[in-house]
């Protein structure tokens, strides 16, 4: 053996044991954002609380509130920790979880040797015309055997793979956390929703008995003919549309129900203990935004875009090893014997080894333009990275806006409620003693109405706005302040009693 085959064989033997791979050293991309959020008017505003006794966060990062301490609502909490134990999305989420582990441990098992143990026995008979020594004949073949397989991986291509699955995994249990997250922001917005439909359909209502009351003392003087027809048909105009919208009000109160009951996966339960309204809802307003970078940490979405980058660097380590030989080593060890009887007696021991190289000489491009697949797919999902770092950036910004915004929105428009309000009571007053027309009392109660839903609007926007801002900074991952972090690919202890069968977990945080 010359020197450059021992040398060729020193570097494969280190190679190998020193798990050597083909591919390239990652580094983590820059974020493509500014390293702090915007500044401005908007910003500077600081959040009171829905109510006076609204609780704080006192400086804990939104991913370490958990979401009991969160929304106060009883209500709201039941219908959270029903979602997680029955919502189909979620589920989906948990199995292909499961799926992506057991493919690593497919890939990963690749790395070993296999090993197989096999019995036979045949017995033939020869008719004696087709035997060659003129009579049937009847023969028999034992055989007892041991076999094992494994493929050298000298230039870490089975490596490669096996680390690929491993990140499309961690990216898959990133992408679950991220949907449990998620839904619990949904479950919160869609009941915020359905109140604030309860509210509204109060206001019309209570719009609609004003108005049916003005209608019947318009129809009396009418009839006694101290108003005009004009009146009349004024105010039976204002019931028939306050009538409308109450109506359309209900059917937007009974499908916001609706999706409320999609996302919890089951029927509303009758004994829901009682729930909050919409002006007493009791968030935490002052999550503190912590720094942009501290998102790369904290939310599973941009976790789960550099696991699959991850996977796409890995990848290229496959590519690049195909240019290379493959060496695998397969042997048998055994017993074979003509009698079942001397099977196992010494003299009858049967083995056999053969050692396969394989060399790529000529694939047509093929090998290459995987490689340029590889690379293109790593750079695709470079872009796909920075383009989850600056969405989650903007997502914060907006809702770090809009919460130094809405308190003084709210206050400006609870006011407003009150003018149009004592506005209304005046028009009304002065129509009733003849000094102004029906018109005026019409443009008051339409202001007034309208001033109403705004208000709810706003009250409405502002609190879902915080839940999402509780989202958007990577909260809703545990139940209460104070627990330890769950694994990515964790259940939920909700989702535990659903039954689903699951390995055991690994740390991916």
């Amino acid at each position: 053996m010359n020197k450059l085959t021992l040398s060729a064989l020193a570097a494969a033997v280190v190679c190998l044991t020193s798990a050597c791979t083909l591919e390239p050293h990652y580094t983590q991309p820059a974020a493509p954002v500014s390293a702090a959020y915007p500044t401005g008017p908007a910003y500077d505003s600081q959040p009171t609380g829905a109510t006076d006794g609204a609780s704080t966060a006192q400086g804990i990062a939104a991913a370490d509130i958990g979401w009991r301490d969160f929304f106060k609502d009883p209500r709201l909490q039941k219908l959270i920790e029903l979602a997680l134990q029955n919502n189909r999305d979620l589920r989906v989420s948990v199995l292909k979880v499961a799926q992506a582990r057991a493919q690593y441990r497919i890939e990963r098992a690749n790395l070993l040797p296999t090993l197989s143990a096999t019995g036979t026995g045949t017995r033939t008979r020869t008719p004696a015309d087709l035997s060659y020594v003129g009579r049937a004949t009847v023969s028999s073949d034992y055989q007892a055997e041991a076999g094992a397989s494994w493929e050298l991986d000298f230039f870490g291509k089975v490596r490669s793979l096996s680390n690929q699955a491993l990140h499309t995994y961690l990216s898959t249990a990133q992408a679950r956390k991220a949907a449990e997250i998620t839904l619990v922001s949904e479950v919160a917005d869609q009941y915020l929703t359905m109140i604030a439909y309860d509210d509204s359909l109060k206001v019309t209502k209570a719009t609609l008995d004003s108005a049916q009351k003005s209608y019947q003392l318009t129809k009396t003087e009418y009839d006694t003919g101290t108003s005009s027809e004009l009146d009349l048909r004024e105010a039976q105009g204002v019931v028939q549309q306050a009538h409308a919208n109450y109506e359309s009000q209900l059917r937007l109160r009974a499908q916001a129900e609706n999706a409320l009951v999609l996302l919890l996966g089951a029927p509303l339960p009758a004994d829901l203990p009682a729930g909050l309204p919409l002006d007493s809802q009791d968030l935490l307003a002052d999550i503190p935004a912590n720094l942009p970078s501290e998102l790369l940490t904290r939310r599973p979405d941009i976790l789960e875009a550099e696991e699959t980058l991850k996977a796409a660097n890995a990848n290229i380590g496959a590519a690049r090893a195909a240019f290379f030989p493959s060496i695998s080593l397969t042997g048998q060890f055994g017993y074979a014997s003509a009698s079942l009887g001397s099977l196992f007696k010494p003299g009858q021991l049967a083995w056999d080894f053969g050692p396969t190289i394989t060399m790529p000489i000529f694939e047509g491009g093929a090998n290459k333009a995987a490689l340029d697949v590889a690379k293109l797919e790593k750079d695709e999902d470079v872009a796909t990275y920075e383009k989850a770092i600056q969405t989650a950036f903007r997502e914060v910004a907006d809702g770090l806006a809009a919460r130094g915004t809405y308190d003084t929105q709210i206050s400006d428009l609870r006011a407003y409620t009150t003018t149009q309000q004592r506005r209304y009571s005046l028009s009304d007053l002065r129509y009733r003693n003849g000094v102004d027309s029906y018109l005026t009392v019409l443009s008051a109660q339409t202001d007034l109405y309208t001033a109403q839903q705004s208000l709810i609007s706003a009250n409405l926007d502002r609190l879902t706005n915080l839940v999402d801002l509780y989202q958007y900074l990577g909260g809703g991952w545990i139940a209460n302040t104070g627990d330890a972090p769950r694994n990515a690919d964790s259940d939920s202890t909700a989702m535990q009693t659903s039954k689903i069968s699951q390995p055991g977990a690994s740390a991916v945080h």
